[in-house]
Order: C-alpha cells, then structure tokens, then sequence
C-alpha cells in the first residue's frame, strides 16, 4: 500500500480550486457566514435505546452493548412484526422512544410523492403518515427512489432532505407529524437523483448538495430553519454521499467525499479545513473513521480506498495519506470499522476484511451477489443484506468465522437498523422487525 497519490503541481491545482470554490458563488447561491449567537439550542443527544439518525447513535453502525439479536429468521420465524407502508424507500427507518419513524414514496414518469411515517415500535402500526412532497420527479437512476436519504431527529423534530424537480428541499416535521417548516437548500439536477442523508450538530442540520448546478454545504437551524451559514465547496460535479459530523484529532470535523477529494470542514462555519485527493469523482458511501483517521471508499468511474490523518491543514494530498490502494472496497454500502478492522461489502458481493494499520486484507469472502445495503455489528456479528431477500450473519474477528444465510422474499437496499435485539429492516416489499420471541 502506498502513501501519496499526485503529484505536487496536480495537488497545488486541486487546494486551488477548493479554495475558489469556497469563496464564489458565481451566478449560484451567495455564502453565507454565521452570525455570533447562533447556538441556542440543546445538544442533539441519542437516548439510551434511540437510532436517532444515519449509522446510529454513534455514527459508525455499531450496535450498542448488550444485545442478542436473531441470527436465523425467514417470514414465518423469528418475526415479530412485517407492515406494508404505501410507497418505496431505500432510507433506512430511525428510532426515538416508543416510535419508528421512516419515509416513503411514489414516482410516475412526471410525477413524485413523499411521505413521513411515525410507527409504533413494538407493533409497526402507523400512527401518522405526513406528506412532506407531491409534484414533479427529479431525475433518478432506475434503482433510487424518491425516500432515499435517512431522517435525523434531535428528540423534538425529524429533518428529511428530498428532491423536488430540480431542486433539493429540507422539512422539519415534528414527532407528533405536524410540518414545521421547509427550506430550499440549493438547485439540483443529476443521473442518478438525491440520496444524502443529513447531520445534525449543535442547533443545526448540516445538508450537502453535490451536483452539476453547485457544490454546497449548508447549516439550517434546527428550530426556524434559517441558514447559518452556507458554503460553495468545490467546482460543480455530482457526487452522492452524506456527511459525517464527528470530533477527530482534536477538532469537531464535517467530513464529506466525492468530487475527487476527501475534505474536512469546520462544523462551527463551513470553512475548509483539508483536503485530500480521492478516492473517486463520484461517491456514495459515508467516510468512517478512528477519531485519528478517515477511511473513504468510492466510487465512479476509478475506486479506490484510502486512510487519511486527520490532523491536516490545506492540500494534505502528499503529506497524510496513511495507505491507499484496493478498487475492491466498493461504491454504495459504507465500510464499517471495529477494533482496528474494517469490513466493507463491494457492490458486487466481495466482502473484504482490512487491517487499518496497513490497508491488508486480513480475509475475504465472496457473496456473488449485488448489495447497496451497508453492515451493520452487533454482539460480535456483522449482518449484512443483499439485493435479492438474502441476509447473512458474518462473525467480526480476524479469523473468518463462516456464514449464516437467512431469506426474505424482496430484496433489500436499505440498510438495517438494530436495536433492543430487534433488527429493524425494510425491504423492497415490507417492512419488518425481526426478533426472538
């Protein structure tokens, strides 16, 4: 595995381009910078037992302790509960309290519906369904959906990012379904349609646009929906992935991929911290990491998986990256990362285990069968789902430990959800909570 992947002249040109990008709008949207005394809300925090937003309470889509959920299950067993939901979705359902909360959608060739559904957890029954979108479909790829990105909730309202025509808009609906408000976040047109789930920090949602018409990161604050600050980060070119809000070598980071580079921006005002080129133009997954290092994996048309310090400033192309290599890591599930391993599923089916040392490949297995759905550990498994109905237990370790290989009639492209030794998963045709009676 090697470490830096350009040269210095291509390098120099790419931090060159993030710095314009960052400071002109153009004829596009105008920046804006956070006016003081915009924090006035309670930290958004994760009760115990809550999934409260994308890849858990924690952001890594590791489980909490103490659970033992099912590791065999069909229709007929360990079930607890399968509802039918009007609509499709590809969002994963998040948890807060007694409720579930998920969205769903139809699409005809010109026309597009989005919903919110609030469900009782221990049953599945709908409590209410919010219409959140009903007009013209944006483009999308055959297999998106107009339910793509994941909700955040912060206890008192849920924030769902969607695509409406040509542009991505933002609602805040509150845990009892009522509209609270929506906010246009930036114009938008691309192949393969919106799928970026937010994230919250302090009193705001921070929602990233990635497309043909701009690149911008923008900060709403969670009560009024007003824009804190916004910004142009980078030159116009669509990529799909969420952000990633964490503390990582001392500072509070927002970490995004796509575009060609890897990046770090300050949460507190948008500005860029580093940037770092790769893995690929166009990216799907999120970055995941050690609170040291970013791991990013994508994409189109080149893949590549990367390690990157953290702890950079400006252009950290020639000087941070820890190891690079491997096209086999994969586009559209996110690795998962534990104990110093990372496990990540390629599109096609090769699960590969790495040593974060080194980028190694420790062992692999190979599914032969298509997934977009990313793993999700708990009590010491790694459960994955594909797009055909299957879905496979896989114990974590360095040792390959064999695998479990359970059914369900409709392929799944979600990604689960586990909590209280219940797997929370959707399917392309129900939605079920799978658990020992």
């Amino acid at each position: 595995m090697q470490g830096g992947i350009m040269s210095g002249e291509v390098a120099a040109a790419v931090w060159a381009v993030c710095l314009c990008a960052c400071r002109t709008c153009g004829d596009a949207l105008q920046e804006i910078d956070p006016k003081s005394g915009w924090d006035t809300l309670s930290l958004p925090v994760a009760a115990d037992g809550d999934w409260p937003w994308w890849r858990g309470p924690t952001r890594d889509n590791v489980a909490p302790d103490n659970q033992s959920p099912p590791t065999a299950w069909s229709e007929r067993s360990n079930l607890v509960w399968r509802v039918s939901l009007r609509g499709l979705g590809h969002s994963s359902p998040v948890r807060v309290g007694e409720r579930l909360y998920v969205t769903a959608g139809e699409k005809t060739k010109n026309h597009a519906v989005l919903w919110l559904y609030g469900l009782e957890r221990a049953t599945g029954k709908t409590v209410w369904q919010t219409e959140l979108y009903a007009g013209p479909v944006g483009r999308l790829h055959p297999d998106n959906a107009p339910a793509a990105a994941t909700p955040a909730c912060d206890g008192e309202r849920l924030f769902v990012p969607y695509q409406v025509g040509a542009e991505v808009e933002l609602a805040a609906v509150s845990v009892n379904g009522d509209r609270l408000w929506h906010k246009t976040v930036a114009p938008y047109n691309t192949i393969q349609g919106y799928s970026a789930s937010p994230a919250l920090y302090k009193s705001v949602v921070i929602v990233p646009v990635e497309g043909p018409k701009g690149c911008y990161l923008t900060a709403f604050h969670r009560a009024t929906g007003d824009v804190v600050w916004r910004r142009a980060i980078r030159a116009n070119n669509e990529s799909y992935a969420p952000v990633l809000v964490m503390k990582l070598a001392g500072r509070e980071q927002v970490l995004l991929i796509g575009g060609l580079s890897t990046r770090g921006y300050d949460p507190d005002n948008g500005n860029l911290l580093w940037t770092c080129e790769g893995p690929a133009r166009t990216c799907v997954a999120t970055p995941v990491t050690d609170r040291t290092t970013v791991y990013a994996t994508g994409g189109y048309p080149g893949r590549k998986l990367l390690a990157i310090r953290a702890d950079g400033h400006g252009d950290v192309t020639k000087t941070h990256v820890v190891w690079s290599g491997d096209a086999k890591a994969g586009y559209v599930p996110t690795p998962l990362l534990h104990q110093g391993l990372l496990y990540a599923v390629a599109d096609q089916g090769l699960l590969r285990c790495y040593d974060t040392q080194d980028g190694h490949v420790v062992w692999q297995h190979d599914f032969k069968t298509p997934f977009y759905s990313s793993p999700v550990l708990a009590n010491g498994h790694l459960y994955l789902f594909d797009r055909q109905g299957s879905g496979f237990v896989v114990p974590a370790g360095r040792s390959f430990g064999g695998v479990v290989t359970n059914t369900l009639p409709s392929g799944v492209f979600a990604s689960p959800v586990i909590v209280d030794s219940r797997i929370y998963v959707r399917t392309l045709g129900d939605f079920y909570c799978l658990g020992t009676p």
